[in-house]
This record gives structure tokens, C-alpha cells and sequence, in this order.
């Protein structure tokens, strides 16, 4: 995905002016913020704090033995029958994933959600490579239909208006008339299910690897992420390095963190552990796993001074809290994070004179560190990054000259 992160200002007033998009943004991030409270304090604020707590320590503790959670979540895999590959960046990830395509005389693709593959561009890459992909979540379904990119982190086409979905299904998919949502995606269901049974590989990403067990975790909805990880043969999965954790009990705290934060529910429709291919006793599954763990920029982050950066379960209640998202939409962002987390790791993985301008799309009203369920302290990171952005020339020359004048003034 082009990185556009400096356009920020006249892709914000773009989208402030358009109604339909400020209605439908308002009115999913209101309902998905609702929802998150009301799930994470069910049981009281106290015992929602306390799993806010626990929940932070368990990727603090993750991060903390990080490359010995990684050699430890190799050694599992690959006992399991996993094959574990590593990729430093973009190209190399791509490069293995081609190469698992060819080496198993792939054509067809099918994709659950991963924001991960949208970081390194993979659909396009596989499309070049004479690839079919198809992406199977909803959203994704939708947003791969229109041409565009996803502009929230759990909920894609939360900028999109139901009248505008439907007119696109009808346009681009075939899908007789309907306002009924049950409708479309009823209509969805059936145009996708032949592409599960078709296809060669299905393509994941990973919301977290158990390093103790070798299992990668998955949370989804709709069901598409199991159908894409057992019907075809080949099973691909792309995870960053962060996403590891120690154990089968931090997984059961954090999977519960997870669904109560992105979408309000105590757990999600579809919870699974992936632990290897199918074995000879079992009836379903993958005959060839693969898991790729993408570095991308998060070792260089790691080595920083924004670390906690990496303890994102990527949940998205950050967007749905701030009221900069809430006016601008995730497209403004200009890539493929938007929102509060975006305006932070965005800039450290493009390059922060790529991304200048997003540190300071932030109130500073801190929201987004009160909602996060592993207390992020986004907002402390938020004014760092100015202050380095500032100190590398990067703030702008009014700002800049600015600065000059008054240190000197200051200092006379």
C-alpha cells in the first residue's frame, strides 16, 4: 500500500466534508465504543480494571522475553509439523509466500483478515505473480470490491454508508436489490463458498502464537478464517514478531481482552488454536502449515524508545475512542494503520519524515490510553514523537523558525 501519511491535512478536510462518511464513521465508532464498555465492566469497573491490568503485564512480560519466546515458539511449531519461516521485510515475506505457491502448484488464494498482509501489499504482489486472491471477510470482501484499502483496523468498511454497500454488491457482485444486511451477506456467503472449495492456500494472519504449545491463535466472527485455514491444502500464516506469548493461560486472558475491546463481546463467534496440519486420524484440515513471522521494522521499534508500541493486540477501541478519527476517518491516515496506534507505529515503520504529520493529529486528550486493554500510554509516545520530529527538522518550517526564535529569546 502507498504510504500517503503526509497527505493528512487535505485528506482530512476531504473526508470531514462528506456527510455520508461522517455519518456512517460516527455512527459505527459510537456503537463500537458503547459496546466495549459496556463488555469490559460487566462485572464491575474494578474487575475491569484488573483485567485491564493482568492483561498489560502478560505483554509487557511477552515483550520483555521476546527472542526467547520466539526460538521457543519456533522449536514447538516445527514439532507440531508447522514449518516456521522468517522474514526481515516486505520482499522477503512476499518472496516465501510465493514461493510456498509455486512450490505447491498454487493458482487460487483465499484470504481471512490480516492487517499484516496489508502492510506488505501482498494481494497485489500475489497478483502479479498471475495469482487469483480473494479476500473472505466481509469487510474485506467489500473493500477489495471497491478498489479501496480498509479504514479501520477491526471493522474495514466502517466508512462506507449500508445504501453504498448495497450498490456495490449489486454493481460489482451481481446481488439483486436489498437494504436487508442479513440479505447481503447471506448473498456473500454463497458467492464465496465455492472459492473456499476451490481454492489452493489460504492466507491468515495471527492474533497471537502460543510459544509453550506452538499454537497460533485466532479470533473472527464470520467464519471465513476457519474455512480459509482448513479447506485448502495449504495453510499460510502471517504474523508479526510481536503477537508471541509465553502460554495457553496469558492466551485465555488475552483473548478474552481482545473481543470485549474491538467489537463489545466476550468472546468472539470463532476461537480457534491452530496446532499443526491435519494428522493421519483426523478428517479436515491443511495437509501443509506455514507460518511466517514478519519483522517489517518491529525489531528496530523494539530496540527503541517506543517498545510498548509492539504490545498492541490490534483491537482498534483506540479509533473508536478519539475524536480525530471519529471526524477524519481511517483513509486520512494514509496507510495501513489509522487512528491513535497509527499515528504512533506508522511513523516508526515508514520512516517518521514519511509520516510527519501524524503524531500531531491528536488531541492529546488521552482516550485512547484510557480504553486500551493493555494500557498503552499512547499519548506519552504521541508527544515524543513531536519532539523528535521537531528536533530531526521535521515539524514544519513555521514551526521550526518559530522554535528558533523563541529559543533564542529564551536563552538571551
Amino acid at each position: 500500500m502507498r504510504n500517503r501519511a503526509n497527505e493528512f491535512i487535505p485528506a482530512a478536510r476531504v473526508a470531514i466534508a462528506d456527510s455520508d462518511l461522517q455519518r456512517a464513521v460516527a455512527s459505527g465508532t459510537d456503537a463500537a465504543f458503547n459496546r466495549r464498555q459496556t463488555a469490559m465492566f460487566v462485572a464491575g469497573q474494578a474487575h475491569g480494571q484488573a483485567l485491564r491490568r493482568q492483561a498489560a503485564a502478560i505483554r509487557r512480560h511477552s515483550l520483555n522475553h521476546l527472542p526467547d519466546l520466539l526460538a521457543r515458539a519456533e522449536e514447538a511449531m516445527t514439532a507440531n509439523g508447522i514449518r516456521v519461516l522468517w522474514a526481515r521485510d516486505a520482499v522477503e515475506a512476499i518472496s516465501h509466500v510465493i514461493a510456498i505457491a509455486r512450490r505447491h502448484n498454487i493458482r487460487s488464494v483465499v484470504k481471512s483478515k490480516s492487517m499484516v498482509t496489508e502492510e506488505i501489499g501482498l494481494n497485489v504482489a500475489l497478483e502479479a505473480a498471475g495469482l487469483t486472491v480473494l479476500e473472505t471477510d466481509l469487510g474485506e470482501y467489500i473493500v477489495q470490491l471497491s478498489g479501496e484499502t480498509p479504514s479501520h483496523i477491526v471493522v474495514p468498511v466502517v466508512h462506507k454508508s449500508l445504501a453504498s454497500i448495497r450498490d456495490l454488491l449489486v454493481a460489482k457482485a451481481g446481488m439483486p436489490p436489498t437494504d436487508d444486511p442479513a440479505e447481503m451477506a447471506r448473498f456473500a456467503r454463497h458467492k464465496l463458498r465455492p472459492a473456499f472449495l476451490a481454492a489452493g492456500m489460504g492466507v491468515s494472519g495471527g492474533n497471537f502464537v502460543v510459544a509453550e504449545t506452538g499454537s497460533l491463535g485466532l479470533v473472527s466472527n464470520e467464519g471465513n478464517a476457519r474455512l480459509a485455514t482448513t479447506v485448502p491444502p495449504v495453510h499460510v500464516a502471517l504474523v508479526g514478531i510481536e503477537k508471541v506469548i509465553a502460554n495457553l493461560s496469558d492466551y485465555a486472558t488475552l483473548t478474552q481482552l481482545l473481543p470485549r475491546s474491538a467489537t463489545g463481546q466476550a468472546m468472539t463467534v470463532y476461537t480457534q488454536l491452530i496446532n499443526g496440519p491435519r494428522r493421519a486420524d483426523e478428517p479436515d484440515g491443511p495437509e501443509h502449515v506455514y507460518v511466517i513471522f514478519v519483522d517489517n521494522g518491529r525489531t528496530a521499534i523494539y530496540a527503541g524508545n517506543y517498545a510498548e508500541a509492539l504490545a498492541c493486540i490490534r483491537c482498534g477501541a483506540c479509533l473508536n475512542g478519539c475524536p480525530v478519527y471519529q471526524v477524519a476517518g481511517g483513509h486520512a491516515y494514509g496507510w495501513v494503520y489509522p487512528g491513535p496506534i497509527g499515528a504512533v507505529i506508522t511513523p516508526l515503520l515508514v520512516g517518521p519524515e514519511n509520516a510527519a504529520l501524524l503524531p500531531f493529529a491528536s488531541t492529546l486528550c488521552g482516550v485512547c490510553q484510557e480504553v486500551c486493554p493493555v494500557d498503552i500510554d499512547i499519548p506519552r509516545m504521541l508527544l515524543d514523537l513531536r519532539a523528535d520530529l521537531v528536533d530531526a527538522g521535521h515539524g514544519g518550517a513555521v514551526w521550526n523558525v518559530g522554535l528558533e526564535a523563541w529559543s533564542r529569546g529564551a536563552a538571551s
